[in-house]
């Protein structure tokens, strides 16, 4: 939970100067609720651009942003590297308004450390000459934004009629509650809205093969009745990620390659990227013998379903993370692509989970509203997620901003 809260503090300091820099045009940003009063916007109150904005460089006040506000994202970012333990050794960031990228800097290292001694609890820096810097075209692992990725891909099956948030996964998933019969009743929005009853997590890494981790989630007895309250799980977005499969007899990277990467141009987005050298290091795991992890997923889970599972495995740019946030700004669509309908695309801002707390507010895979790391950027449709190697996104379609901070904190 110490990495989770630095790294809340770290983006929502930079979520407040951005904030700050897109508020500065007032009369062009549609009334806000009174912080202090009831939350009133809506995903109808949410409005996407009658052609879909494609993102282009360009200065601050052509995205009609403050300057000496975006001026302090890249400082403050620095300013956690310093010291004899820096918070993350390095980063890529970009902040864009209406289509205008108006920051796109890095800094810091991709590769700084090789390993880590046991014995004064730090970590073992490599000679200078052997670290490779940040730079903006660095591919950093995604973590847990992966799931954004899964839900997209679901998204797009949902307007194909190819599957139905409604219906329970046993419908796709016949062997889902084999072990556990109380399982019978969660659907497909239960797994996307974490409302399950499941777990949020069981070590898988150490089962002989696929078959007998999903054995593992099937026999994993719920916390709660499908339904009932909300547990973020990464189980839930594995168990989707199977669904996806079994529904359309395709793997999931070539799902999301198919629905996602290659309509939008992704070129660096995807599992097990191919050129381990412009990949951002993440962790020493001497439990699973991988020592310093480069160039593969993080997630031991999902490095034992072989770099491809639901919640975990996708690795991108900045650029590209951008890229696919502003087609969820544009409804859906992005140049001549178009990867969701506008009414799937609204699900995003729509929070499935309402009545559950501003900690369960969740649309279509995207987080609404959670102040803990949106910051001043935060309101009732203001959507994103967090990795746990250190990145994050966050979209306000009520002002068209967007940011995205990539780092490589573990």
């Amino acid at each position: 939970m110490q990495r989770r809260t630095m790294l809340g503090g770290a983006a929502g300091a930079l979520w407040s100067a951005f904030a700050l820099g897109s508020r500065a045009n007032a009369e062009e940003r549609p009334s806000m609720p009174d912080p202090t009063g009831p939350p009133s916007a809506g995903p109808y109150d949410v409005t996407f651009p009658e052609h879909p904005l494609e993102l282009r460089y360009g200065p601050c006040s052509e995205a009609r942003l403050t300057a000496a506000h975006v001026d302090l994202i890249t400082p403050q970012l620095k300013s956690y590297m310093e010291g004899s333990a820096p918070s993350f050794p390095g980063f890529t960031v970009l902040a864009a308004r209406r289509g205008v990228v108006a920051l796109h800097e890095a800094g810091g290292h991709r590769l700084r450390y090789s390993g880590w001694d046991e014995e004064t609890e730090t970590a073992i820096e490599l000679p200078e000459s052997e670290r490779l810097p940040a730079e903006t075209g660095t591919v950093y692992d995604l973590a847990s934004i992966s799931k954004l990725f899964t839900a997209t891909v679901t998204g797009r099956l949902i307007d194909d009629h190819v599957v139905d948030l409604k219906l329970p996964v046993v419908d796709y998933l016949p062997e889902f509650d084999s072990a556990d019969p109380a399982k019978s009743p969660i659907t497909l929005e239960m797994l996307l809205s974490h409302t399950s009853g499941m777990i949020s997590f069981i070590n898988l890494y150490d089962k002989p093969d696929d078959a007998a981790r999903m054995a593992a989630i099937y026999a994993q007895p719920l916390r709660r009745a499908p339904g009932s309250g909300y547990e973020y799980s990464d189980l839930n977005l594995i168990v989707l990620g199977k669904v996806l499969e079994r529904a359309t007899g395709q793997g999931l990277a070539d799902l999301v390659a198919e629905y996602v990467c290659e309509p939008l141009g992704l070129k660096d987005t995807g599992y097990n990227p191919a050129d381990r050298m412009r990949t951002a290091a993440t962790e020493y795991q001497p439990w699973t013998g991988r020592g310093t992890v480069h160039g593969e997923v993080h997630d031991e889970n999902a490095w034992a379903f072989g770099g491809v599972a639901g919640h975990a495995g996708v690795f991108a740019t900045a650029w590209d993370l951008a890229v696919f946030g502003q087609m969820i700004l544009n409804g859906g669509r992005y140049g001549d692509a178009e990867i969701l309908s506008e009414s799937t695309a609204r699900m995003v801002f729509t929070d499935m989970n309402a009545g559950m707390g501003e900690a369960a507010a969740r649309g279509l895979g995207w987080q609404l509203g959670q102040r803990w790391y949106m910051d001043a950027m935060s309101s009732p449709v203001t959507v994103g997620h967090t990795g746990y190697t250190g990145t994050s996104i966050v979209l306000d379609p009520l002002a068209g901003t967007l940011l995205v901070l990539m780092t490589n904190r573990v």
